[in-house]
């Protein structure tokens, strides 16, 4: 498309200018019967949403004929199904599953086969109507490559925050273990740390390479094959260097953390997210409200690893005895912080559990107590507010990017539909249509 030149001066000229430039622009208009704008607001009943190269438009009331829009406006009928903006996941892992190949896929699959595997996860976890994810921990150099791959719309999948590889101490939880020696020496990635001022390098490391967020793991793991617990292990100022220091180069801390020590250092620190929660306690409360951070509670993966730990026997007697207690626990956490009025961001640490049933969270929210409402609320508006992308991600508004889903009936009604979405636009493009 050629702009029009600015000698042209006659308004005749201008205003055929300005209907050429129009006529090219792709334009769907999506007629939706229940349309929720704003998760938190009510639903509107009988809905236009026009998308113009991939951002949101247009809202109207009634079904109005996309004519009346562009000429060669596609219209996309939804008008029998409930339509609001793309979901979005805090935590997930999409160079992987937690199964019994963990170990040797290490060893037997290139970095090439992580990529391909890496893409066909994101594709899964988009088909479900996930349009936006926060990837804490992988391999950086692929997953890096994913993320500019969506990006650059070589790739179809959802927006990818990375953190790439996590910033951990030696030998605690996100440090490579269960491996022989030298095997656990080749792994070991660079943002492993010890002290202040080895932990400020690993951060400015994990950003020079292209890390939109940093995740440190400021206690230890369930996943962690060693017999080390899941107490603080990362000290106070190692973790206040690490925030220090990304929030200095623009970049938000997540921090992976079950114990209450671990919790409260990272929240005392300024911590942006906590993941998981599993033992937030009283003082835990006070923390995130006084600071304003959030919890990604990742119930789903509790519910995966105590499941694994009862019906399988890949996992190692330490692994398993970690994963029936803390995962046993954390609904009744989570339970208490919700009350309590802690910010919530949807998240599931998919990759522990199977991909492309992200929604599962959902179910296990609303099991705990949790609203449909807010459920909805903390998988759009909050998401985007965690990732600062308020102003072109997690609603419908005017001006916004066109991440839409639809499914059959409303989750506010029934939280089930949103295992079942039939739906799914992003940035303006029909990704799945049933």
């Amino acid at each position: 498309m050629y702009p029009c030149k600015s000698s042209v001066t006659t308004i005749a000229l201008l205003v055929s200018c300005a209907l050429s430039q129009s006529a090219l622009a792709d334009t769907s208009v999506i007629h939706a019967g229940e349309l929720l704008v704003i998760a938190g607001k009510v639903p509107l009943k009988k809905q236009t949403l026009v998308i113009t190269d991939g951002k949101i438009s247009a809202l109207e009331a009634g079904f109005i004929a996309p004519s009346s829009f562009a000429k060669d406006a596609k219209l996309v009928d939804l008008s029998s199904s409930f339509v609001m903006s793309g979901l979005m996941d805090m935590h997930v892992h999409l160079q992987g599953e937690l199964g019994p190949n963990n170990d040797s896929d290490t060893v037997n699959l290139s970095d090439a086969d992580v990529l391909m595997k890496s893409a066909y996860f994101a594709n899964k976890t988009l088909m479900a109507g996930f349009t936006t994810v926060r990837d804490l921990g992988s391999s950086a150099e692929q997953m890096f490559a994913l993320r500019d791959g969506v990006k650059r719309g070589w790739i179809t999948g959802p927006t990818i925050i990375a953190s790439g590889s996590s910033v951990a101490v030696t030998g605690g939880h996100g440090d490579v273990d269960g491996m022989a020696p030298d095997l656990m020496d080749l792994h070991t990635a660079k943002t492993v740390c010890d002290g202040p001022y080895d932990c400020r390098r690993a951060t400015r490391h994990a950003i020079k390479y292209g890390a939109d967020v940093i995740k440190i793991t400021s206690t230890g793991g369930v996943l962690s094959d060693t017999n080390t617990g899941t107490g603080q292990q990362m000290a106070d100022d190692e973790i206040k260097e690490v925030i220090d220091t990304a929030h200095a180069l623009g970049r938000k801390v997540a921090s992976h953390a079950h114990a209450a020590a671990g919790i409260n250092a990272a929240l005392r620190a300024g911590v942006d997210s906590i993941e998981h929660g599993s033992y937030a306690n009283a003082e835990s409360i006070k923390l995130f409200k006084k600071y304003g951070a959030y919890l990604v509670p990742t119930l789903m993966a509790g519910d995966t690893v105590v499941t694994m730990a009862k019906t399988t026997n890949f996992m190692s007697p330490a692994i398993r005895a970690k994963a029936i207690r803390v995962g046993g626990d954390m609904t009744e956490n989570f339970k208490r912080s919700y009350k309590a009025g802690v910010k919530i961001a949807y998240g599931t640490d998919s990759g522990v559990s199977k991909h492309g049933y992200n929604a599962r969270e959902a179910q296990l929210m609303f099991a705990a107590g949790m609203t449909a409402q807010d459920i909805l609320v903390s998988a759009t508006i909050n998401g985007a507010d965690l990732i600062d992308k308020t102003d072109s991600l997690g609603t419908l508004e005017i001006g916004k990017v066109a991440d839409v889903i639809a499914m059959h009936a409303s989750p506010l009604n029934d939280i089930n539909e949103l295992m079942d979405v039939d739906f799914v636009m992003k940035s303006g493009k029909i990704v799945k249509q049933k």
